[in-house]
């Protein structure tokens, strides 16, 4: 059984939404960034962490990779074009939506406030808006981003969209927010959304 650690802030939802999805059995056990329990682990203190047997694996994009690849599930297979479009895909998403979250989240409340960039976010929101509109036009005519069968690339995008309405930046594009409604349907997502 695996063991999940992390908390209800950060990106530790995307690693029980695979979970969820892959219908395995996992342990939550909730604990800060930088805790004790999370540096026994990962010497950063970073959150999410999954333990594998003795085994610990950082970052949620690798724990959604090797858990995707471990069970064969949610993602396409190592070493073929449509895994080279699909990682494609993932890294635009955290290259173009989540560094800007994440640079707006340093500058908000994680860095000491004499290290933060007041104004930034206004800057940082007009370039989430306007990466959408380029984002769109890279998503196909299927229910998910890859086509018609659900990866992990989903759960990263819907998660920073989930994130974008946390710290107030808008979703503009019409066919983003027409995909959200259709992923937030998923059972699995609804699940992972209790535990958090």
């Amino acid at each position: 059984m695996y063991k999940v650690l992390g908390g209800n802030k950060n990106r530790t939802f995307r690693v029980l939404w695979l979970l969820e999805e892959l219908g395995e059995k996992y342990d939550f056990v909730s604990c800060s960034p930088h805790s004790n329990k999370a540096l026994e682990h990962n010497v950063s203190g970073k959150v999410p962490i999954l333990i594998d047997g003795e085994n610990a694996i950082n970052d949620s994009t690798s724990i959604l990779t090797y858990l995707s690849d471990k069970h064969n599930k949610c993602t396409q297979p190592a070493g073929t074009l449509k895994r080279a479009h699909q990682d494609s895909l993932t890294m635009t998403i955290l290259d173009e939506f989540e560094s800007l979250l994440w640079a707006t989240a340093k500058n908000s409340f994680v860095l000491p406030d004499s290290r933060r960039t007041l104004g930034i976010k206004v800057n940082l929101k007009w370039e989430f808006e306007k990466n959408q509109s380029i984002f769109v036009k890279r998503m196909e005519d299927s229910l998910f981003l890859t086509g018609n069968n659900f990866s992990i690339t989903d759960i990263i995008f819907t998660h920073c969209f989930d994130w974008a309405k946390k710290v107030e930046f808008d979703i503009k594009e019409t066919k983003i927010k027409d995909y959200l409604s259709r992923v937030y349907l998923r059972p699995s997502y609804k699940s992972a959304r209790k535990i958090m």
